[in-house]
């Protein structure tokens, strides 16, 4: 049955990634939210790719935004961090109320799931030296976690999600299965922060696995 609340009556999610405002699992989170009726959705994401610069912050010069049209919800690319995306998108300089809850969504096949840290791996490729990616998937370095804990530093509900999606293995259909998994996640969340039973004493981290379809 349809969800004939009006968007007054709707909690706001505002929604914000560090692989861009294009990449394709925050456009499929995006349509879930806005296809369940149940949500006021925000989109408050970087311009570009900002993977793995944890909770650096633009300062030095202004940041810039531009609106994007995604149907169904406000949004703003934000030509900065994610933790710029989550200090505008809460600061009420381009929405007109504050939300609910903030989801940083990160799908990639560099992600959050515990490695045993050994330290910065380096490869050499002719002149070019590259950072091996389990060092850029953890926490410490996350542009998606680090969103969530600026907006935790404000007051403001957040939680990190990162998916396991495998290049070969997963497909395009797997970021809407991702995201589908997480709206009970996100609906009790909301419930309890309305009931006043949420804690603000930290942030939740979820980690989805490849197959979502075996592991609800």
């Amino acid at each position: 049955m349809e969800n004939n609340n009006s968007s007054e009556e709707r909690p706001t999610v505002m929604v914000t990634n560090d692989d861009g405002i294009d990449a394709p699992g925050l456009r499929a989170l995006v349509r879930v939210l806005i296809s369940s009726n149940l949500f006021r959705v925000l989109v408050c994401a970087p311009a570009s790719e900002q993977s793995a610069v944890s909770h650096s912050i633009t300062w030095r010069h202004p940041v810039s935004v531009k609106q994007v049209d995604i149907n169904g919800a406000i949004a703003y690319a934000v030509f900065g961090t994610p933790a710029d995306c989550a200090s505008l998108g809460i600061s009420k300089e381009l929405f007109s109320f504050v939300p609910d809850l903030v989801v940083f969504w990160l799908v990639a096949n560099c992600q959050l799931f515990p490695v045993p840290y050994t330290g910065h791996q380096w490869h050499k490729h002719g002149q070019q030296l590259w950072l091996s990616c389990p060092v850029i998937g953890s926490s410490v370095y996350s542009g998606t976690v680090a969103g969530a804990r600026e907006a935790f530093f404000n007051g403001i509900p957040a939680v990190s999600v990162s998916y396991d999606w495998v290049g070969g293995k997963s497909s395009v259909d797997d970021y809407t299965l991702a995201a589908e998994a997480c709206l009970p996640i996100f609906r009790a969340i909301l419930a309890e922060i309305k009931n006043k039973s949420y804690t603000l004493n930290g942030f939740l981290n979820i980690d989805l696995p490849t197959d979502i379809a075996n592991h609800k």
